[in-house]
């Protein structure tokens, strides 16, 4: 049940339900020469004509065949004696609850669906998808030493195991509580806190597999990380002594940095003659909330588009007012590109006006920051594997067709592109 129904629900669940001889009785009709009192003669009537035509179940509630008659207008006549008071009477049938009223209850400001716009079908955006479209795989070929030696100077600068803590603190319970109180977990009072930290060897009856716990987290032979470890130094691995699960998860996570570094300096892409399918822009589109959206878009392949962070918002705002620009698009999440370190989707696909720019055909990546340092690992790791996707699209079709790169907002992009 929707939220809008839910509270149309609230608000008239004090009306009649029943649609009876007994609540039409004394009810007052508003005639153009004065008010009539509703008879029990003329209740029984009312109550007569709707089980006559089945616009009432056996529990005299509202049917949808009522429903139905009168929004469609062809309810059937009343009795003669009833019919001068028609509209009076079908407002008086009217204020009897029903459920049924609610299915044609639509609730504008939850999800809708966010159909695809006549740019779509412009050729700018046609021949901006035939570019990027084409499917590739990755293949990566490297020495396993020059890895091993990376990890060995990674873990030896970087791993630092933290010491196990613990936190004491003492208090005592209040004298009154009251349920929310302790609902809350309000019904100790702390009068002191402490914090312990204890960097002797840990004895315990776990037994971990340190090899074994380090080659599932980073997809790696036991082999090769049984070489790793040897090659560290003694003082940074007797670290795993003191707090073993902080020392499998930092080793683990330095060594698949390294391993990624790798496999991106040693990765290429061989693109396939299968393309992705204008589907994915409809398959992926589900009801979303667009009740924030502002104003239909005039550039974008849909009205509407939802935006991740302001920076989108702002860029979507610059794309949609460019005198420059002429389609645009939220890449769909079907559109996604393999990498060694998941799929990698970019943000959007630009086509500019012919003569405008030095690259008509764009693909973005919005980022709040350009820094590197600012970029997590993995999203480092991603863009550049996209850098050399799009390359060999572009030497698979037409060199330097497509363009690129990351960008914080338009003025970057128009810097990139080039204006003419």
């Amino acid at each position: 049940m929707t939220t809008l129904k839910r509270d149309i629900i609230e608000t008239l669940s004090d009306r009649p339900r029943v649609a009876e001889a007994k609540f039409f009785t004394g009810k007052l009709l508003q005639l153009s020469d004065g008010i009539l009192e509703v008879s029990q003669d003329m209740a029984e009537g009312i109550e007569f004509y709707l089980i006559q035509n089945g616009y009432v179940d056996r529990k005299k509630h509202i049917a949808q065949a009522y429903i139905d008659a009168a929004n469609s207008q062809s309810l059937a006549a009343l009795p003669e004696d009833l019919e001068p008071f028609k509209e009076q009477i079908q407002q008086l049938i009217d204020s009897v609850y029903t459920d049924a009223k609610l299915s044609s209850v639509v609730d504008d400001r939850g999800a809708k669906v966010n159909p695809l716009n006549a740019n779509f079908e412009k050729r700018e955006f046609k021949e901006l998808w035939d570019r990027i479209n084409r499917k590739a795989v990755y293949s990566v070929q490297f020495d396993s030493a020059e890895l091993i030696d990376k990890c060995v100077v990674a873990l030896n600068t970087d791993l630092r195991v933290k010491a196990l803590q613990y936190v004491i603190q003492v208090g005592e319970q209040t004298a009154e509580q009251t349920h929310d109180q302790i609902k809350a977990g309000d019904g100790f009072k702390v009068r002191e806190t402490s914090t312990q930290y204890d960097n002797n060897s840990v004895q315990s009856a776990v037994k971990y597999d340190l090899v074994g716990k380090i080659a599932e987290g980073t997809q790696l032979t036991r082999k090769i990380i049984a070489m790793i470890l040897e090659s560290i130094e003694a003082s940074v691995l007797t670290q795993y002594r003191s707090n073993p699960e902080s020392f499998i998860a930092e080793a683990a996570r330095l060594t698949q940095e390294q391993k990624a570094t790798v496999v991106v300096e040693h990765l290429s892409y061989d693109s396939l003659s299968e393309t992705y399918d204008t589907d994915i822009f409809t398959d992926s589109q589900i009801k979303q909330e667009f009740s924030k959206a502002g104003e239909a878009l005039k550039r974008h392949i849909y009205d509407y588009v939802v935006t991740d962070s302001k920076i989108e918002r702002a860029f979507v705002n610059d794309l949609d007012t460019s005198s420059e620009v002429v389609v645009y698009a939220k890449l769909p999440k079907g559109f996604a590109i393999s990498t060694p370190v998941g799929s990698y989707n970019p943000d959007w696909a630009i086509s500019f006006k012919d003569g405008t720019v030095k690259h008509v055909y764009f693909v973005a990546e919005t980022k709040g920051s350009l820094s590197s340092m600012q970029l997590r690992d993995i999203e480092k790791i991603k863009i550049e594997c996209a850098r050399k996707y799009f390359s060999e699209i572009n030497r698979k079709i037409n060199p330097h067709t497509v363009k690129y790169d990351v960008v914080n907002d338009y003025g970057k992009l128009m810097d990139i592109v080039g204006r003419r």
